[in-house]
């Protein structure tokens, strides 16, 4: 097996991310479209970090940092390539980019029925903050 490549998210690489995630992603956000892709890459182009094998995109992480919390979103791997590592890669170049940009903790929002990702996780060194509670308000229709 070749040597897994990371790399940050090019304009070019929009639609093929888009298509990865609804095979290896779950659940959706109201931002998971062309034009919400496009706006992170343009504003934060070191922030969405894909994984490749073979020119193949294997895996995501959106590590998004806004000068004072690290956020980390859509972690997915594909389906057929879980359990070889490329989760904990992703992660640690999302940790790597955070502790570069002097971010102290990172944090992400996983789904709560989603209990494979809540292993992956805990074996990433992450835990729950059951205290806390997502509030949201879309802002467009």
């Amino acid at each position: 097996m070749t040597e897994l490549r990371m790399r940050a998210a090019a304009p070019e690489d929009l639609s093929a991310v888009l298509a990865f995630w609804k095979t290896a992603a779950e659940g959706t956000s109201i931002s998971d479209d062309r034009d919400g892709v496009q706006r992170l890459v343009a504003r934060d182009p070191e922030a969405l970090i894909l994984a490749e094998r073979d020119g193949e995109l294997v895996g995501t992480v959106i590590a998004g940092f806004d000068g004072w919390r690290c956020h980390l979103y859509r972690l997915a791997v594909h389906p057929q390539r879980r359990r070889l590592g490329i989760g904990s890669a992703l992660l640690a170049a999302a940790e790597e980019r955070f502790v570069r940009l002097g971010g102290r903790r990172g944090d992400a929002m996983v789904l709560r029925r989603n209990e494979t990702a809540h292993h992956a996780w805990r074996a990433a060194g992450y835990t729950p903050e059951e205290q806390w509670r997502r509030w949201v308000k879309p802002l467009a229709d």
